[in-house]
């Protein structure tokens, strides 16, 4: 019998650990400490610094005055020093250097994940229509896509870490949606190179054209285009904290999927999960950013302990454990609560962007999901599964804006245009409520519109 099948079956003599296991704490739920936890993380948002704000709305400013020379002069300075504008744009000869320096392996992973996300956001293809119900009224939609897009990726690490995913989650959807043209943009390395793997990767998922560019200034590029970037009309992906801004100060003149904020975990757990699977996907968030959250709602306290001490373990075999540190001493939270439809509450407040059920036959607690970016379900559904390889669009709302939007989707590059038909018999029917309504507004050139046609034999 394990430690932790002891704990669970031993709940009333749990052994008590030392305050340097206390990694994340554990309260009681209900309770004012467990709320103030709580409000803190809902809270949190994202938070834009003043000076941030400026430096972006000047970068934002050059580049839509002085195109590529903006560009060029922000890539110089905070990525490849050697940038020029006649390498801005990934050649024929790198893309063709780049497929023969990726692995067999990696090209497997590749198109199996590409398998998998392009057959799921495939169903979510929608129909134009039209209808004819009432008499004398021809009303429909008519969806297009848009003509063309942008997909930031994030900078890959000194060259090292290449996103990937977020290529596909990117374009694949774009290009199923119909998009005729997708660009794609991401930061150099110093030697004005781009990581292999994503080059590779963005020909797989149908980029037609990969810039050198990244941060505020490649967003601003992407919107108003240069002399070498085109211009698009949605740009999708996320960044740092400029990249954030720029999608935010200019959304509106482009579209943008959403306002990314840190990302974020929500565990609810009963006392048939694993501990060490719990603690594992909370810190595999924790890692992101110190402004992540990651909590676990539990109505076993056994595993509370457990988990509490399998974080403590594990933590100090991460690269990136200070990060993790700091973002569960900042946000992580162990709540034990009565029962798990009390879990379910708090998750629906909180809105997570990962919502994980680790619990016995979590398909019997679907109906009780109303606001989550992504649900996974089951031991063997970390969340990882879904940032790389199970379908699903890895790019979800945070920040509680779960409550009112949903992941990137087919639907952010589509639009839907409304068509509207009146025969002249069921114009004059409905034109004297046309009239009340527009004179009750105050809009008099409304009415007249209407009551001239009424006039007219």
């Amino acid at each position: 019998m394990s430690a932790y099948q002891k704990l669970q079956n031993k709940s009333h003599n749990i052994e008590c650990f030392s305050k340097k296991d206390e990694v994340v704490k554990i309260v009681k739920y209900p309770s004012k400490k467990a709320e103030q936890k709580i409000e803190s993380i809902i809270n949190r948002g994202v938070e834009f610094n003043p000076g941030d704000v400026r430096d972006v709305t000047a970068m934002i400013d050059d580049v839509r005055k002085n195109g590529d020379r903006a560009v060029v002069k922000y890539t110089k300075k905070f990525d490849a020093p050697e940038m020029t504008r006649g390498l801005m744009t990934v050649s024929e000869k790198e893309i063709k250097a780049a497929s023969k320096r990726v692995g067999r392996p990696f090209i497997s992973a590749l198109n199996r994940a590409a398998r998998n996300i392009e057959a799921f956001h495939k169903k979510q293809v929608g129909r134009s229509w039209i209808s004819t119900e009432r008499e004398g009224v021809f009303l429909g939609q008519i969806l297009n896509p848009v003509e063309a897009a942008g997909i930031y990726v994030p900078g890959a690490t000194g060259g090292k870490t290449p996103l990937v995913s977020s290529v596909l989650m990117g374009a694949i959807p774009a290009k199923i949606a119909g998009v005729e043209h997708i660009s794609m943009a991401t930061p150099p390395a110093g030697d004005n190179s781009i990581n292999p793997h994503l080059i590779v990767a963005a020909k797989k998922a149908g980029v037609d054209r990969i810039y050198k560019a990244g941060s505020a200034w490649a967003i601003a590029a992407l919107t108003y285009g240069t002399e070498t970037i085109r211009k698009v009309d949605v740009i999708a992906g996320p960044g740092n904290i400029y990249v954030t801004i720029a999608k935010k100060l200019l959304s509106g003149t482009v579209g943008i999927d959403m306002v990314a904020g840190p990302s974020e975990i929500l565990v609810i757990a009963d006392k048939h999960a694993k501990p060490d699977f719990i603690a594992a996907d909370l810190l595999s968030q924790a890692e992101h950013d110190p402004m992540a959250s990651a909590l676990l709602l539990t109505d076993s306290e056994a595993i509370a302990e457990g988990v509490q001490k399998e974080i403590a373990a594990q933590l100090h075999r991460l690269d990136r454990k200070d990060i993790a540190e700091q973002s569960l001493a900042r946000y992580g939270l162990i709540a034990v609560v009565p029962d798990i439809q009390r879990a379910f509450d708090v998750a629906n407040r909180v809105a997570p962007e990962h919502l994980e059920l680790m619990i016995d036959n979590p398909f019997e607690y679907i109906n009780m999901i109303r606001n989550a970016g992504a649900v996974f379900m089951g031991d063997y559904t970390p969340e990882p599964v879904g940032d790389y390889m199970a379908g699903p669009n890895h790019v979800l709302p945070t920040g509680g804006t779960a409550r009112f939007s949903s992941a990137l989707s087919v639907d952010h590059f589509m639009k839907k245009t409304s068509l509207i038909h009146y025969s002249k018999r069921m114009f004059r029917k409905e034109a004297p409520d046309i009239m009340r309504l527009a004179e009750i507004e105050g809009l008099g050139a409304h009415a007249e519109s209407v009551n001239i046609r009424i006039k007219k034999k």
